[in-house]
């Protein structure tokens, strides 16, 4: 490798490394977490190895009921059985506190540990139920990924959820129908501020830039928490409103749909700017005037010239606006509705309050999978995103 070929790669190595630890590596283990299953296998190994051995037909060996019983009660006497009883709790409810039963009761229980088990309960003498344990023995699951559409595995295989019943994919409805309004309402307002920006006077157009500017240096949660206070009832807009008698009582804007849009497109305006500012920017007049020295009116130039070479602009702002509004937390968290979350709101969830990895992981999996799979249809039908170089 010669010197100038070994100074380029490292120059490039710093890059490639921070790529690969803030990126490659979160990206892989939430890839990871999403289908791994280690819960029933670490806490119950035997029974784990027993269940795997069974053919699934009818009741598994006596052995497994001996062993179940001998394992949930070590776990719990260790304190080591509150992941797996998450875990089985989860996919379906109630088992937490049968297996609670079984480990309270292991103590009395005497051979044949089999009968004991179903006269303590009928449900231990159900093949469904060791089914869905031998399903629990790892080292995958496809359960997450599956819950995460509003489906489940079961004897008989995948059942979707009914309509009544379906939690997640209305939920990611809801944040791609969020993201779209609010980039199409950032590109629509864009526009024009760029357009006015790329034909000010330099030192006009610098001191509007930072304006559009100021927010970056203002955090995403002081911008949400101003626009909490002021859509309040007794807030700022509501005492103006009524002050010039435009309405009798107060509206209520706070904990609304609208009130998600107004505080995302505030925070995510100058994303759009941007882009757009810097292609318009570049532009040269040259193509408008030549058009209007043909007679085309002001209209057709706008639509055959200028709109067209500013298309690469409107696409990039377009999806930055996109990709960050489909991971907003805070701003819905903090002024909208329990109907206005997004699927960021149940990964915090799953994370933080219930403790569920797996569920957080498959969500983040799909988001992010819808998310690249909207891009690549918009790379796809929409000119901008194609090529820089569009046509005239």
């Amino acid at each position: 490798m010669s010197r100038r070929n070994l100074l380029a790669a490292a120059l490039i190595a710093p890059l490639l490394l921070l790529v690969t630890l803030s990126f490659l590596v979160p990206l892989g283990a939430t890839l990871y977490r999403a289908v791994d299953d280690p819960e029933f296998s670490t806490a119950l190994p035997r029974t784990a190895a027993l269940l795997r051995a069974w053919d699934g037909k009818d009741l598994p060996p006596d052995e497994a009921f001996a062993a179940i019983v001998e394992e949930l009660r070590a776990a719990q006497q260790n304190q080591e059985a509150g992941a797996v009883l998450s875990r089985l709790n989860f996919e379906e409810t109630g088992l937490r506190s049968l297996l609670l039963q079984a480990a309270r009761a292991s103590a009395r229980l005497a051979p044949p540990i089999k009968d004991g088990l179903i006269a303590l309960n009928p449900r231990w003498g159900e093949p469904e139920l060791w089914r869905m344990f031998k399903r629990a023995t790892g080292p995958w699951t496809s359960l997450y990924l599956l819950r995460s559409l509003d489906m489940r595995p079961t004897d008989k295989g995948i059942v979707h959820a009914g309509a009544e019943d379906a939690v997640f994919l209305p939920l990611f409805w809801r944040t791609f129908e969020i993201s779209l309004i609010v980039t199409v309402i950032c590109a629509l307002l864009a526009y024009p501020v760029a357009y006015t920006l790329s034909i000010l006077p330099q030192g006009w157009a610098n001191a509007g830039m930072m304006l559009v500017l100021i927010p970056f240096w203002t955090s995403i949660l002081v911008r949400t928490t101003a626009w909490f206070i002021i859509l309040q009832r007794e807030g700022p807009i509501n005492a103006l409103l009524m002050a010039f008698d435009i309405v009798n009582q107060p509206l209520t804007m706070i904990f609304t749909r609208f009130a998600v849009y107004l505080a995302m497109v505030h925070v995510l305006l100058p994303f759009a700017i941007l882009p757009l500012y810097g292609v318009m920017k570049g532009i040269k007049p040259d193509y408008m005037r030549a058009a209007a020295s043909l007679g085309a009116p002001g209209w057709r130039r706008f639509l055959r010239i200028y709109l067209p070479l500013t298309m690469p602009g409107v696409a990039a702002g377009s999806l930055m606006v996109f990709m960050l509004s489909v991971g907003f937390y805070i701003t819905p968290a903090l002024v909208g509705g329990s109907g206005d979350q997004m699927v960021s709101y149940f990964i915090a969830f799953f994370t933080n309050t219930s403790v569920n990895w797996g569920m957080a992981a498959a969500l983040a999996t799909l988001l992010m999978a819808m998310t690249a799979l909207l891009v690549i249809v918009a790379r796809l039908i929409v000119p901008g995103f194609r090529s820089g170089n569009v046509k005239v």
